[in-house]
């Protein structure tokens, strides 16, 4: 470690090692396969820079974005390390410099996107440059469910094997799950040397706060902060773009980045929010990755995050610098119902879904926290830490209340209507709300009908959502999001456990005007699905999603939930080449299991009268199939039955040509009193 040492100083600059830097150092240089997960500015980039430094060959660093190549080359070639990218984005100057410097022997380090692993002529370049390592930034790209998926990433493991090198990965995000992911991906499943060197990042200060006026809650919190450079994510692209014109018209320095705006346009926004002072930049997540502003004081959530690894990630871009820096995240019931929606319309096995609602429920938890909130996100990462003294419920804690009494009502509604209902029928059914569906159920007559009445529906609502961040709540994918009772509510229930509530979230609950949702709170669940499966039918077909239904279409479908192929014949908007082709698919949601198949004669009918005179035919057929006993067995084919169903002026001698005589004997009577009576 004595080179390294005198590297560190001498190149970089450094008097020591941050805390856990040596020893991956150490490990790299050894040529070992190693896993490093840190924390965001916690010195990854100089675990690999610093070995390719003192090692044989050339160092090949894999890294998703273009502009986090282009300033780490920058920084490497400042302090006089020969680096260079190869990126779709270099001049031919650029490029013609990179090979020049690698025939010379020169290059210590060679950034490269992981695209370009699919050309047929990397693995010959990096085999003739005399590659000894590959260093992988931002390894949890490599999970395929995740939000940072890159498809190249999953080459790497064949690169590895290829070139017959050591490969170190690096990452600030992955939990356990994402971790065995990249073994599994990177490393055939041999485990590497594994260091994980805390997720801790003291200098950020935590806070979360329930939605009450949003935009005043931005407003407020970045004028508090007013000449600081800060981050606010939003969850669309329009409220990006609406938020930031109100920052500037309050006399801030404001602009929008989204995944919509034109490549660049986007640029003039990075390369601002380097350069400026001040600069305040409302984004989506498409502004993530790559930004290594180190003096970024301040992250907002507008809107909740998709996971707690999201947030993790998210607010990892402040204070990079090591000094002070901020966080506040909004949060509201309809947040929770849209990552709800998200997921469960995105197209991951159910397996993979159930899990992002486990990881949603993780970020529930920490915005629901009574206590620390840095222990709780520390605890998710698998740490146990003591209290920080540093987020806003050490600074001011949370004002709890015995919840018990309230959770065991909402428990008892949600078993009472056997576990088949969202957070908005069981409220009604609480505060005593006679709707059409609680009538027609006969909700009304259940013993927890009314027992809410103390409180309105959205103090109501931030139970269900304290209840859903203590997991005591789950809702199920298989049931369209209807919420059922974890083994951890159990004991509630029962009288042997109880529960706080943070009173403070509830009494600030007001009721106030929301905009109108597509369906009830109840349907929206199973609209989700269904939308999900269009979307899978369309990318399929190639085609966009409104040529297999229309929104109008779905949205009736959740409403009316057709569980036959004549009652979905009914739905506007499914025509008959639609019901053949897709009816039974769309059914099959609704229904939650693939209907029985219906002969094609059969299907012609559905929606039309002559399809219930079909099964009345087939009804009575039934019944006379054997006959009196002594007579062979007789029966119609499905096309012939419908050929009945469809005779528009039926009498007997229609029936006997078109059965033949001794059809016609057995069957004639009943038929012809069915196609009379229809």
């Amino acid at each position: 470690m004595d080179r390294a040492t005198e590297l560190l100083a001498s190149v970089f600059g450094f008097d020591a090692f941050r805390p856990g830097q040596a020893e991956i150092v150490e490990a790299v240089a050894a040529g070992r396969n190693v896993l490093a997960i840190m924390p965001t500015g916690g010195g990854k980039s100089l675990c690999f820079q610093l070995p390719a430094l003192y090692r044989d060959g050339v160092t090949v660093v894999i890294s998703p974005l273009i502009a986090l190549m282009r300033d780490q080359v920058r920084a490497l070639r400042e302090v006089g390390v020969e680096a260079g990218a190869l990126t779709s984005g270099n001049t031919q100057q650029e490029t013609d410099a990179v090979f020049d410097a690698l025939d010379q022997g020169r290059m210590r380090l060679l950034y490269m996107a992981p695209e370009r692993l699919a050309s047929a002529g990397t693995l010959t370049l990096l085999q003739r440059i005399g590659t000894s390592l590959i260093a992988v930034d931002e390894a949890h790209c490599v999970s395929q469910w995740g939000h940072d998926f890159r498809p190249d990433y999953l080459r790497l493991g064949e690169l590895r094997r290829a070139l017959n090198v050591p490969l170190a990965a690096f990452t600030a995000t992955a939990d356990a799950e994402t971790r065995e992911e990249i073994v599994r991906r990177l490393f055939d499943g041999d485990a590497p040397q594994t260091f994980l060197r805390g997720f801790d990042r003291p200098n950020i200060h935590l806070a979360f706060a329930a939605k009450d006026g949003p935009r005043k809650q931005i407003l407020d919190f970045a004028t508090a902060r007013r000449g600081q450079s800060g981050i606010v994510y939003c969850s669309t692209r329009a409220k990006t773009e609406t938020l930031a014109g109100a920052l500037r018209q309050d006399g801030h320095s404001a602009c929008h980045y989204h995944g919509g705006m034109d490549r660049e346009d986007r640029r003039v926004v990075e390369t601002r929010f380097q350069r400026e002072d001040g600069l305040i930049v409302v984004a989506t997540v498409a502004f993530g990755m790559g930004i290594d502003k180190p003096d970024i004081r301040w992250v907002a959530h507008a809107d909740l995050p998709k996971s707690i690894e999201a947030y993790y990630q998210e607010i990892g871009r402040a204070g990079r610098d090591g000094a002070p820096a901020e966080t506040l995240t909004l949060y509201g019931y309809d947040d929770i119902r849209l990552r709800r929606s998200q997921i469960d319309e995105g197209l991951a096995p159910m397996e993979r879904k159930s899990a992002d609602h486990v990881r949603l429920n993780a970020l529930l938890g920490l915005a629901e926290a009574l206590r620390c909130r840095r222990q709780t996100l520390l605890k998710y990462f698998g740490e146990d830490p003591e209290p920080c003294g540093h987020c806003d419920l050490c600074d001011k804690p949370a004002e709890v209340f015995d919840g018990t009494e309230a959770v065991r009502k909402a428990l008892s509604a949600i078993l009472r209507t056997g576990e088949y209902f969202g957070a908005g029928h069981l409220i009604d059914i609480l505060v005593g709300s006679t709707t059409d569906k609680v009538r027609a159920r006969r909700h009304d007559k259940l013993p927890t009908f009314g027992v809410g009445k103390d409180m309105n529906r959205v103090q109501w609502q931030a139970v269900f959502r304290q209840m859903m961040g203590h997991d005591l709540v789950r809702p199920d994918p298989e049931r369209h999001g209807a919420l059922r009772m974890t083994e951890i509510a159990r004991p509630i229930l029962r009288g042997e456990d109880t529960i706080k509530l943070r009173r403070d979230t509830i009494r600030k609950a007001a009721a106030r005007p929301v905009a109108r949702a597509l369906v009830t709170e109840d349907d929206a669940p199973l609209l989700s699905a269904l939308k999900a499966k269009r979307r899978a039918l369309a990318e399929t077909a190639r085609v966009p999603a409104y040529v297999i239904f229309t929104d109008r279409t779905l949205i009736e479908m959740a409403e009316k939930r057709p569980v036959t192929l004549d009652q979905m014949a009914g739905i506007s908007g499914v025509g008959a080449k639609k019901l053949d082709r897709y009816g039974v698919a769309f059914l099959g949601i609704i229904a939650g299991e693939t209907p029985a198949p219906e002969h094609p004669a059969r299907m012609k009918l559905s929606g039309r009268t002559e399809g219930a005179v079909y099964d009345r035919l087939l009804e009575a057929q039934a019944e006379l199939a054997r006959g009196d006993g002594t007579g062979k067995p007789m029966s119609c084919s499905a096309s012939l039955l419908a050929k009945v169903a469809s005779l528009h002026a039926p009498d007997m001698a229609t029936l006997q040509q078109l059965l033949g005589e001794r059809r016609a004997e057995r069957f004639g009577p009943a038929f012809l009193d069915i196609l009379q009576d229809a």
